[in-house]
């Protein structure tokens, strides 16, 4: 038969290996989908953008605090033992011993804390949810960088149609010049000035381009794709249904849904449970205890030989700080002060989020009107150009005229891809301002 204490050694041991096992293991990374689009973009990002997945470490840790704090309201079972071997001329007994042995189960219930573990629970609990809510926020924030960098690639690769469309104008203009040249009815100074207005588009043409390229990482980063991954097309458009927003009704819909006031919320009732439990310390704790112990004592003296024995106990035991040099009223007031600054924050944060939502209509309201001034100067443009390229044919324009025109053009396409772009990014400002996330109102 194993020596008791040579068992509960064996049993700390592989207790011991199983808790130094590994409990994770990083993320595996799966291909973006292709063709990627804006629904493709979030479902993607809502599992691989860092910022998301930091934040859900964060509600597993918090949801760690609730179980350590939970165990004070469980049975506790603890094993203690101890092995001695020691000089006959020391021992503490008679006849003298030289090797002694103890082994000790024990199981502890509190009875009785003044409330502190009751609420120290509830405040765990609380401070757990308010950590998912802030797992919201983050979701939120991160879509809303993932839905302007996914338009900011689509923005680019239309500027990028645009320039070429520009390039290919100023060839037709420098082509239709040559022949006219030829035909003696311009100067050789028309077609310089042509080939100077088509020189002049390359540089354009090649920066938006580069901005394109910079787009796609910008979005990549924001998605959380590794770089070495290829990255797929990107499709979609710049199109959008307008919409409106009563004011009150936005304000109104931001307090019931924004999770940054839902986790202050949260976080108050957390600092009201927090001064409970500092007022705990005010009264006794009571608990109960059961052990089973095993002893044993190995003689000197041979005709004593070894000594066993184990046995039961149980009992109560009670612990009350009478007096502890007022670090309870210490801890008491830094418990009401945290929960003044949390009713504080609650305050300041709904000022600030009425302000936010009162910013971004306003900006949306800004950009339908751009949108709309946009395409009645597109609409002008185009039959401006229309205008010169017939009358300078007819020799009643310039190829000035003409020129002009074409730059007038192209600057009101990259208006209007703008004022769309601008709209777009305003409106998702808006639904993330009112609380309507993309991880619930899905694009």
């Amino acid at each position: 038969m194993k020596h008791p204490f040579l068992v509960f050694a064996s049993l700390a041991l592989a207790l011991g290996s199983a808790r130094a096992a590994p409990v994770g293991a990083m993320p595996v990374y799966s291909e973006l989908p292709s063709p990627l689009d804006i629904r493709g973009a979030i479902g993607f990002a809502l599992d691989h953008n860092y910022a998301i997945l930091q934040a859900r470490e964060a509600v597993r840790q918090q949801e760690g605090v609730v179980v350590q704090v939970t165990s004070q309201q469980i049975p506790n079972v603890s094993a203690q033992g101890q092995w001695q071997r020691n000089a006959a001329q020391i021992s503490e007994i008679y006849p003298p011993s030289n090797e002694l042995w103890q082994l000790e189960l024990k199981a502890t219930q509190t009875l009785y804390a003044g409330g502190g573990v009751h609420s120290s629970i509830k405040g765990a609990k609380l401070t757990r949810d308010a950590a998912a809510l802030d797992l919201q926020t983050a979701v939120d924030a991160a879509l809303l960088d993932v839905r302007t960098k996914f338009y900011n690639v689509i923005l680019a690769r239309e500027k990028i149609r645009v320039e070429e469309e520009n390039v290919r104008l100023y060839e037709h203009q420098l082509e239709d010049t040559r022949n006219q040249f030829e035909a003696g009815t311009v100067s050789n100074f028309e077609v310089l000035r042509a080939k100077v207005y088509l020189a002049n588009a390359q540089p354009n043409l090649i920066t938006a381009r580069n901005t394109y390229r910079i787009a796609i990482e910008q979005l990549r980063q924001s998605l959380g794709t590794p770089g070495s991954s290829p990255f797929p097309e990107v499709v979609g458009d710049l199109n959008f249904e307008t919409a409106s927003y009563d004011m009150d009704s936005a304000i109104a819909s931001a307090h019931e849904h924004r999770p940054e006031l839902q986790k202050l919320d949260k976080l108050e009732a957390a600092g009201e449970e927090s001064v409970t439990t500092a007022k705990s310390n005010f009264y006794p704790s009571v608990q109960a205890f059961g052990a089973y112990q095993w002893a044993g004592f190995n003689y000197v003296d041979p005709v004593f030989g070894s000594v066993s024995a184990n046995g039961w106990l149980f009992g109560v035991q009670s612990n009350w700080a009478i007096f502890d040099g007022r670090a309870t009223v210490g801890k008491v007031r830094q418990a009401k002060s945290q929960l003044e600054q949390a009713r504080i924050a609650k305050a300041s944060e709904e000022l600030e989020v009425d302000v936010e939502v009162r910013q971004t209509l306003s900006s949306l309201q800004e950009a339908g009107e751009l949108v709309t001034a946009s395409r009645q100067t597109i609409d002008q443009a185009a039959e401006a150009l229309r205008l010169a390229e017939a009358k300078f044919h007819a020799g009643s324009a310039t190829q000035l005229d003409v020129l002009t025109s074409q730059v007038a053009l192209t600057q009101a396409r990259t208006d209007q891809l703008t004022a769309n772009y601008n709209y777009l990014v305003a409106l998702a400002n808006v639904r993330k301002a009112i609380g309507l996330s993309d991880a619930l109102v899905r694009p």
